[in-house]
């Protein structure tokens, strides 16, 4: 418990460098859009950013219709991150992206997408097609997208995965390079070991829930080492992918369902993503296949107020009974 307690309190104090204070940025709080969410430091990119991203999975299968109007939304209440990648949706999302995002506010927003390629002649191959169909000269940041196992990271090396990321940046056609994954934490820390030397990336998403440090964490295995390289990190998976929920319903389907959701049963939605928000990550990146969601997430970053360390040690304690693989599915022991 002291251990916990101690951790909390470290990470805590780190979060704090990472947020940046309104009054010293009061010419940057607002663009010819409107108001910003409240803006945190990229890690060692330096770049500012919005503390809420929009997800792009949720925008490759939704409609058309609510697709450009949850990208609508995200840019009228201050979201100025925009998160996708080659595989949603077959290309889809960025589709989208490139019809209701790029051509009116590519200048005023933080674009990134993501390539699964486990070899260097993929990667160039889906980082053409992603430039082509979100009609881009360049994205904002590129990642190596949902890393499994140590062995995998050690087989796009070999196979000259990262050579193609450093060249893209380079060439200017990406502006930062980072990495992915959701199901182990020791993945993760198979990359940060093998780049320690060249220390070429600059960011990293993961899971980081209220249940996370329960179970596989990520959260105590790799958010501390990614601070200390000071990376900027991605929080995705901060609600499980909707297993917080009574139900998860997708493309009219139901995916899921519980008789004892953590949502209501026993946190909040504000108390899930503020816990997030207190630990030192840059953007919390949220999936909204609706304009109500991504408008209920809007108002909770501007709500936002910083767990102390025993109303996170609460938050923990009073989900622990429901840690483990049946709600964080995508955790692959």
């Amino acid at each position: 418990m002291k251990n916990r307690r101690k951790f909390l309190r470290q990470l805590a104090m780190l979060t704090s460098s990472l947020m940046i204070p309104v009054d010293s940025f009061a010419n940057k709080n607002r663009d010819r859009w409107g108001e910003l969410l409240p803006l945190r430091t990229l890690g060692k990119t330096n770049k500012k950013v919005t503390m809420l991203g929009l997800g792009g999975f949720h925008i490759g299968w939704t409609t058309e219709r609510e697709a450009q109007k949850v990208i609508e939304k995200a840019i009228e209440g201050g979201v100025r991150f925009f998160d996708t990648a080659e595989s949603y949706d077959n290309g889809g999302s960025e589709i989208r992206y490139g019809k209701y995002l790029v051509p009116k506010y590519r200048d005023d927003v933080f674009i990134m997408s993501k390539s699964t390629a486990s070899n260097g002649a993929t990667a160039r191959k889906h980082l053409e097609g992603t430039l082509r169909r979100m009609k881009c000269d360049y994205i904002d940041l590129w990642q190596v997208h949902s890393l499994r196992t140590p062995e995998d990271v050690d087989n796009r090396i070999e196979n000259e995965v990262l050579e193609v990321f450093e060249k893209a940046k380079a060439e200017g056609k990406v502006k930062h390079i980072g990495f992915t994954g959701h199901q182990n934490p020791f993945a993760h820390n198979r990359m940060l070991e093998k780049t320690t030397d060249n220390d070429i990336l600059e960011t990293i998403q993961m899971p980081i829930n209220t249940i996370d440090m329960h179970f596989h964490s990520f959260i105590k295995n790799v958010l501390p080492i990614a601070i200390d390289r000071n990376f900027g990190v991605l929080a995705m998976k901060t609600l499980s992918d909707g297993r917080f929920f009574k139900e998860k319903r997708m493309q009219d389907k139901t995916q899921w369902e519980s008789k004892d959701p953590i949502i209501p049963n026993y946190i909040s939605v504000k108390e899930a993503l503020d816990f997030v928000w207190s630990l030192p990550i840059s953007v919390l990146i949220t999936g909204a296949e609706k304009v109500e969601f991504i408008e209920e997430k809007i108002n909770l970053a501007k709500s936002f107020m910083k767990y102390s360390e025993n109303d996170r040690y609460q938050l923990l304690e009073k989900v622990s009974v429901k840690a483990g693989n049946e709600i964080e599915y995508y955790k692959k022991v």
